[in-house]
């Protein structure tokens, strides 16, 4: 299994994309916390495949079974594990299991595991094992929103078109971008970054983009300098989601190209209440909450399946080739990794605030 070890809270994700079944673990959950399954569906159908033409024609479900760690709809404190079956598969599509595929795990997972991997479908490395994470955050979030706190994203750009951007961000806000199927500011520019996805797929080729997140209401004082900083914490579970490449807070990036009196976020008070006029540093400062939203942007890449003819290597023979890719792909994973990044995020956050404030905070 793959795990994700936190000082109270431990994840572990299991399973193949066409394997029988993908599951979760989740081992340090407080316990006599009701858990609301309609929510936890609503998360799960944020992310489902073949629902439309911007993502892969494979259908599943999703639907989940809980085998242990909840009773009469409680959790005990004993680990919560639960499945989902995979019925949607096409193992057919990679008879090429020597040919490697540009962009994907094929070859490192194959040195790795001595050529004993699950190929297919990308086995284990497959995105189709970010539904039992989701399923794990989307307990995380329920917990976090019992006390207030919410977390929700947009797509900031698709490609080199951007959406507009933020004024402000509050909790209705984060609903209503939830509610949407392609979450955006500017339906304008959403519309644009729809038909350049189309466009490319029409051309057989793919899209990647940025996540803007935001976590509101968590108050100050939480995480740890340097190795248990909030950026490390919560950097560590984003970039166990397929497809990120990037991750930055705040200003990110472009606080390089500022001066220390333009970048630093100066203090004020208001309502009685300490708050920062700025946000350039995403809502962390000493790698410890301010107060202020956390705000950190997720670069997604392009989707790798792409079906135009790609340079590549046959390597049980060890000669040069030509690879097309067949099977069912997202030309663009951004909408529906959304979802994901906020339920794996969840995860990091509610184990930082179990940490300082014991499991019985929730």
């Amino acid at each position: 299994m793959s795990s994700m070890i936190g000082n109270k809270l431990k994840v572990s994700i299991f399973g193949e994309s066409h394997g029988e079944a993908i599951g979760v673990v989740i081992d340090g959950l407080p316990s006599g916390y009701e858990i609301d399954l309609d929510y936890i569906n609503q998360q799960m159908n944020r992310r489902l495949p073949g629902r439309s033409s911007l993502s892969t024609k494979r259908k599943e479900e999703d639907e989940y079974k809980i085998l242990s760690g909840l009773f009469e709809g409680k959790t005990t404190g004993t680990p919560l594990s639960a499945i989902i079956n995979n019925m949607d598969k096409n193992s057919e599509d990679y008879s090429d299991r020597f040919k490697l595929r540009p962009g994907h795990g094929d070859y490192t997972g194959y040195i790795k595991y001595s050529s004993y991997n699950d190929y297919r479908g990308g086995g284990h490395f497959s995105g189709r094992i970010t539904a039992p994470l989701l399923f794990a955050g989307s307990i995380a979030m329920q917990l976090l929103e019992s006390k207030g706190i919410f977390i929700g994203s947009r797509i900031k750009s698709i490609y080199n078109i951007y959406d507009d951007n933020m004024e402000g961000i509050d909790a209705d806000i984060i609903k209503n971008l939830r509610k949407m199927s392609f979450p955006v500011i500017s339906s304008e520019k959403g519309a644009l970054m729809k038909t350049g996805i189309i466009e490319q797929k029409e051309k057989k080729d793919s899209l990647g983009g940025i996540v803007e997140t935001f976590i509101i209401n968590i108050p100050a004082g939480y995480g740890e300098p340097f190795f248990d900083s909030v950026e490390s914490k919560i950097s560590h579970i984003i970039f166990s989601i397929p497809a990120v490449k990037g991750i930055e807070f705040g200003a990110g990036f472009k606080i390089a190209s500022l001066t220390g009196k333009e970048a630093n976020d100066e203090f004020m008070v208001e309502n009685n209440k300490i708050i920062t006029v700025t946000n350039n540093n995403g809502g962390i400062l000493g790698g410890i909450t301010n107060g202020m939203p956390i705000v950190f942007n997720t670069a997604i890449k392009p989707t790798p399946s792409i079906a135009l003819p790609q340079n590549t290597v046959d390597i049980s023979s060890m000669k040069n080739t030509i690879i097309n890719i067949k099977g069912r792909h997202d030309p663009c994973i951004v909408p529906r990794v959304i979802p994901v990044i906020e339920g794996a995020c969840a995860l990091a956050i509610l184990d930082l605030i179990m940490e300082r404030d014991g499991e019985k905070w929730c």
